[in-house]
């Protein structure tokens, strides 16, 4: 078998924009694959193509090799566009490894070491209590068994910090009152802070209302700062949405920085980088939450990944079910009391619907730029 083409889809998603991948080969199979939305997605689109001139003729089944090929092969070590596009490619070809197979991925990955996979959404609402009504509907409505709330309140940057901790107090103690106490709820402050001081006093904060965990606490370049935090946070810590392959990894978990990783199986090099970076974490008894914001083909890889790895905690999830997440696809995978099936098909159990695909044309799109009252930057 071998690699003929690659095929590009960028698509706006409403918030963001997700470059997909599709393989083909010369034996009419092919596989598709999902890249992260680093921002500069024509850039990764561009890199995906510029790595199709190397793939093609190649057998796609050599998913080792030919990771290694781009990640290696390329003059220096690749950031986050370059690791973008080798996710993207990576899960294509672990699509059509199990269809070649007649298998599903997670079989070829060990086999299920359970049988459906947990995860969380996140409420919306800029108020404690619209936040609170949120979070009530969608465990009614899903049945979820944790969610995940911002902690911090809209336009904190331009409050006092003590205003800024009482308001998210505020926020925290409404959700947990309406969702009761047996709801795992995750905190996000989405790495906005660069004190640990300040990353501490947040947590201490938040602390009695027993969260799942806190993300981000800390901007993560600086492992060292982030250890320092989680020796005083007295909350469960995690991080990983911005690293990339196990090399980062590796000193984030040499470093004691965090008792669970968050790794993007759309960014950090694919699912068998993630199942090499889960094995490192396992070893430091620390558990994987992976990053997943974007679309239905990167939940279909997230979920053959947490099928088949022991210290999986949960998935952060978006229900499929209507809007582009739906048209998109020709089947999500199915979500039942909280928890997403496992698929029996061969490959990844999902494919793209190229005739929806067009509907959603590409938007040029980047994240608001927040200020702070005396008009620098606020950090994002």
């Amino acid at each position: 078998m071998k690699i003929t083409r690659i095929a590009t889809h960028l698509i706006s998603m409403g918030h963001r924009n997700i470059p997909y991948v599709v393989i083909h080969t010369d034996e009419g199979i092919h596989g598709v694959g999902e890249a992260y939305s680093c921002g500069p997605d024509k850039a990764t689109v561009e890199v995906i193509h510029d790595f199709e001139e190397w793939l093609v003729g190649r057998d796609p089944r050599d998913i080792e090799g030919l990771w290694h090929l781009m990640y290696a092969g390329s003059r220096f070590p690749g950031g986050s566009v370059v690791n973008a596009a080798i996710s993207g490619i990576e899960h294509a070809l672990w699509d059509i490894a199990g269809k070649a197979a007649g298998l599903p991925v997670y079989r070829l990955l060990g086999g299920k070491c359970r049988d459906k996979i947990r995860v969380y959404q996140s409420p919306r609402g800029n108020t404690p209590e619209e936040l609170a009504t949120d979070a009530v509907a969608l465990i009614e409505k899903y049945g979820y068994t944790a969610i995940k709330i911002g902690p911090l309140p809209p336009n904190w940057q331009a409050m006092p910090w003590n205003q800024a901790l009482r308001e998210t107090e505020r926020r925290v103690a409404a959700v947990r009152d309406a969702v009761g106490p047996d709801i795992d709820i995750g905190l996000d402050p989405h790495a906005r802070l660069f004190e640990v001081g300040r990353a501490v006093e947040l947590c201490q904060v938040v602390a009695p209302y027993r969260p799942f965990f806190v993300e981000e606490a800390l901007r993560p370049e600086n492992y060292e700062a982030m250890a320092q935090l989680n020796q005083k946070a007295g909350v469960p810590l995690a991080t990983g949405e911005m690293l990339y392959t196990r090399y980062e990894f590796r000193d984030l978990l040499a470093a004691k920085a965090v008792d669970i990783i968050q790794p993007d199986i759309c960014l950090t090099g694919g699912l068998w980088e993630m199942k090499k970076i889960a094995a490192m974490a396992e070893a430091h008894y620390v558990s994987v939450a992976p990053h997943n914001p974007c679309g239905p083909i990167a939940t279909a890889v997230n979920v053959h990944f947490a099928a088949s790895t022991t210290n999986f905690l949960i998935l952060e999830y978006h229900a499929d079910d209507e809007g582009p997440r739906r048209d998109i696809v020709d089947e999500p995978m199915k979500l039942v009391n909280g928890y997403l099936e496992i698929p029996d098909k061969p490959g990844l159990g999902i494919d793209l619907n190229l005739d929806a695909l067009a509907r959603y044309p590409f938007k040029s799109w980047r994240r608001a730029q927040t200020l702070r009252a005396d008009g620098s930057l606020a950090y994002q």
